[in-house]
């Protein structure tokens, strides 16, 4: 009996002991999981910020912008660029200069008006600039091609700042790269050189580091709503 009676209470005692460790590992569990679940709803309400950024972007005033189903980008319908071997935007017919200027406004308008009500999101605009083609010089002098699709690019973008749509105004959230693709763009009209002096206007929101932050408080999860990469062409 007595061997009995100390069997049992050495087995009282494992299963105490056994069910001390099991509540430690579901507490453990439980906290980790809890803390995943935060970081996996807040990213999941990131994610629904930038798609309702990308819906604002994309009604861009149906006047200046058409939708370019190969690309999947944004084309200006104005039918406006550059004279050959130049980069001065007052080569331009001042009728198209005066469209452009004013796409140029709706786009400012349109990425204020979205970092207005988003504050969470930064984002990239890239202006840049292409070169026609001819008698090989894409092959025998490719460097002058990208000089000159910078200076286009650059043009273009202290024409915006002289009619009132400086986006150096927009501050860190909008950050300006002026580029330059020279002869080489992937939104490049193969069919007619010509169309090749114009300028490529791409819209991107950050995702990178909008998502992939490395503390996100469980206890103030922010309420958002989306994401986007959009590329907004001028054709």
């Amino acid at each position: 009996m007595k061997k009995s009676g100390f069997f049992w209470v050495s087995y009282a005692d494992l299963m105490t002991s056994l069910f001390f460790v099991m509540l430690v590992l579901y507490v453990i569990s439980f906290a980790i999981l809890r803390s995943k679940q935060g970081i996996l709803e807040a990213q999941a309400q990131q994610l629904k910020e930038i798609k309702n950024v990308q819906k604002a972007i994309e009604s861009l005033d149906s006047t200046y912008y058409q939708f370019d189903k190969e690309n999947k980008r944004y084309k200006l319908n104005i039918d406006a660029k550059f004279r050959p071997n130049s980069s001065n935007v007052f080569d331009i017919p001042t009728d198209k200069r005066i469209e452009i200027a004013k796409a140029g406004k709706n786009l400012y308008d349109k990425i204020e008006s979205i970092i207005d009500t988003s504050k969470t999101i930064d984002y990239l605009l890239i202006i840049e600039g292409s070169t026609q083609r001819y008698n090989n010089n894409w092959k025998d002098n490719p460097n002058l091609g990208y000089k000159l699709s910078y200076q286009r690019a650059l043009s273009l973008y202290n024409y915006w700042k002289q009619q009132g749509a400086d986006f150096r105004r927009l501050g860190s959230q909008c950050e300006v790269i002026i580029a330059g693709s020279g002869y080489f763009s992937q939104s490049r009209d193969e069919q007619n050189e010509n169309n090749n002096r114009r300028f490529t206007i791409q819209v991107t929101s950050k995702v990178g580091k909008f998502l992939y932050k490395k503390e996100v408080p469980l206890t103030n999860i922010p309420k958002v709503e989306e994401e986007s990469v959009i590329d907004k062409f001028f054709n």
